[in-house]
């Protein structure tokens, strides 16, 4: 068990059962009570995000997991099949473990496995990843006058906005924690 007041972000709990990683923990004060820990928290299988206000003092279990280097192999369906790299055992996770980590995989990538009591639960991604556009608007010449950016599609069918000069066949770093365009790869 782990005080609220302890909490940190990358952490992960227990709560209503249900796996939860750390995004934010703050602490509050209140005038004369006791103060409270807001936290916000994603679900380690679903991938929602929920805030939740503790009051200080109160203790969660802290969530037993590890971690196994793995391969993303390929989809069929709506399973996902990994190849961890140590033992090379393969695993299938559904498309509701797998979240929206979903649209940053591409075949032969190397993510983290999240296992809970020796079953695999989810996946954990590099920071940034390499994706292809496949899909936006074509540049003009004086576009970048206005600043902003365009839509755009890429292999895996995540829709970001990017900057003017991107074209399609280019290869782009996407954030994986915000879905964001960083830059070109």
């Amino acid at each position: 068990m782990i005080e609220v007041g302890d909490l940190k972000k990358g952490m992960f709990i227990v709560y209503d059962g249900e796996i939860y990683r750390v995004l934010e923990a703050s602490k509050h004060f209140m005038g004369r009570g006791s103060g409270l820990v807001r936290t916000k928290l994603k679900n380690v299988k679903t991938g929602l995000v929920r805030e939740v206000n503790f009051p200080s003092g109160e203790k969660v279990p802290e969530a037993e997991l590890s971690f196994r280097k793995a391969q993303y192999l390929y989809r069929d369906g709506d399973h996902y099949y990994f190849m961890t790299l140590d033992d090379y055992e393969q695993y299938a996770l559904s498309e509701e473990e797998i979240g929206d980590a979903r649209y940053y995989m591409i075949e032969n990538m190397e993510v983290d496995l999240v296992f809970y009591e020796g079953s695999p639960i989810g996946v954990e991604l590099p920071t940034t990843v390499e994706l292809t556009v496949v899909e936006t608007e074509p540049s003009f010449k004086g576009d970048t006058v206005s600043g902003g950016g365009k839509p755009a599609v890429l292999e895996t069918g995540l829709k970001i906005t990017v900057p003017y000069f991107i074209e399609v066949g280019d290869k782009i770093k996407v954030d994986t924690r915000t879905g964001e365009y960083v830059g070109r790869a």
